[in-house]
């Protein structure tokens, strides 16, 4: 790659106003170009695209009606933004890209397809990424400070907002919502809270859930926020399914009612009464996260993550203990994941175990761990040993809808030990 990658600024939230007011105040600086797709006809295969940049004539805007072969999230990606993305980048009077989502466009799914969607080829042209033209300067949440806890930790879905993408997108309301945040630089605060206690919680979950993330009033000019954050800022990079999981030294302690709870286990979990505990991050709980080490699926990574009233299960992977003596092998993981295998290794089950960070607002620390706890197996059965545990009935076992409905409005991304998306077991809502 022998030319500089243009910086690309993602903005956020399930508010569309909110964020296209956020979007606009970045159009002031010359050499902005601002992108916005209306997904909401996408169901009959259409999309809509509106470009706005400021030349020396004022601002110019530009509407597309974009057909699609298929009417997906991956489509739209795939056959227009990420196309567009380099077009743009091309283009000697474009100086700064700035994305403003629809809700139904996930930054994170946006920012691994940035990264890893290779583009069609040009003639004589080497494969590339969206990745290989724009480098991401911030992802900007934007959120309404009287509404947002409730819509993370509620039972709605897009649909019964209005915002689902397609007739079969399911996702919920919560897991969109707690994804923006997640994957977010700075998180910029619309309105006052519902009231001082409400305002006291959001504060405690935000500092749980995006610890290194800049907050800051979205009144403040939003050119300041993005040349005040830090070396911390993700901008755009994903973390590892390996990674540690309390990132950013996020507070352990307890907060008007809200509080982490960080489970460890060096054992596996009863596939059964696992499934039976999963209800319990499904009520009093913002979100969770964390590898799980199933004894049914002894060799297999398996990754959870759920927010408000949805759950996913997937897989992300070998455990590094089923990987062979092999020195290729080996030079592929990642010397973090390497170093953090050595420290917990097993001269019996390697590197498996569990580790989960569950973030409760009304949901009992005790009662979280307690359950989870209880799911392990026993003494007993984990000196029966693998042989035994495969027999075990496993309701991960295979793709159902009873009694979790699948959804996926993007198709999944492949498995990949070093990758955040897992390729899906379950969902469940």
């Amino acid at each position: 790659m022998d030319h500089p990658r243009t910086p690309l600024v993602l903005v956020t939230g399930l508010q569309r106003d909110l964020t296209a007011r956020t979007a606009e105040a970045l159009l002031h600086r010359p050499g902005t170009v601002v992108v916005h797709h209306d997904v909401s006809a996408l169901g009959q295969g259409v999309v809509v695209r509106t470009e706005r940049a400021l030349t020396a004539a004022g601002v110019t805007e530009v509407t597309t009606a974009v057909e699609l072969a298929h009417g997906c999230l991956s489509c739209t990606l795939r056959s227009d933004l990420l196309p567009l993305l380099r077009a743009l980048s091309r283009r000697d009077d474009v100086q700064r890209i700035v994305l403003h989502l629809d809700p139904a466009l996930e930054p994170e799914y946006l920012c691994w397809s940035i990264a890893e969607v290779v583009l069609d080829r040009e003639p004589a042209a080497e494969p590339e990424t969206a990745g290989d033209w724009v480098q991401v300067e911030a992802v900007l949440a934007v959120v309404a400070a009287a509404t947002w806890l409730a819509d993370a930790t509620g039972d709605d879905t897009l649909a019964d907002r209005g915002l689902a993408a397609t007739p079969d997108d399911e996702r919920t309301l919560a897991q969109v919502a707690v994804g923006q945040v997640a994957c977010a630089d700075a998180v910029l605060l619309a309105g006052p809270p519902a009231g001082a206690w409400e305002g006291a919680q959001l504060d405690a979950v935000l500092d749980r859930l995006v610890p290194s993330a800049l907050r800051a009033d979205v009144r403040l000019p939003v050119e300041r926020v993005l040349t005040a954050l830090g070396p911390d800022a993700r901008r755009g990079r994903l973390p590892s399914p390996h990674e540690p999981l309390l990132a950013g030294q996020p507070p352990l302690g307890e907060d008007c009612g809200v509080q982490l709870v960080h489970l460890t286990a060096d054992r596996p979990f009863h596939p059964e009464r696992l499934h039976a505990a999963l209800d319990t991050l499904l009520d009093g709980v913002v979100c969770s996260h964390g590898r799980v080490w199933l004894a049914t699926q002894h060799d297999r990574v398996l990754w959870l993550e759920s927010a408000g009233s949805g759950l996913r299960v997937g897989e992300v992977g070998p455990w590094l203990a089923t990987l062979a003596d092999d020195a290729v092998e080996w030079t592929a993981v990642e010397p973090e994941r390497r170093a953090a295998a050595a420290l917990r290794w097993h001269p019996v089950h390697g590197d498996r175990h569990s580790e989960l960070v569950v973030l409760a607002h009304r949901q009992p620390a005790g009662s979280v761990t307690a359950a989870l706890t209880a799911a392990l197996l026993t003494d007993a059965e984990l000196a029966a040993g693998p042989a035994a545990w495969a027999a075990l009935p496993d309701p991960f076992g295979s793709w159902h809808e009873d009694p979790c409905e699948a959804s996926t409005p993007a198709e999944p991304t492949p498995a990949d030990q070093n990758s955040p998306h897992a390729t899906p077991r379950e969902e469940r809502s």
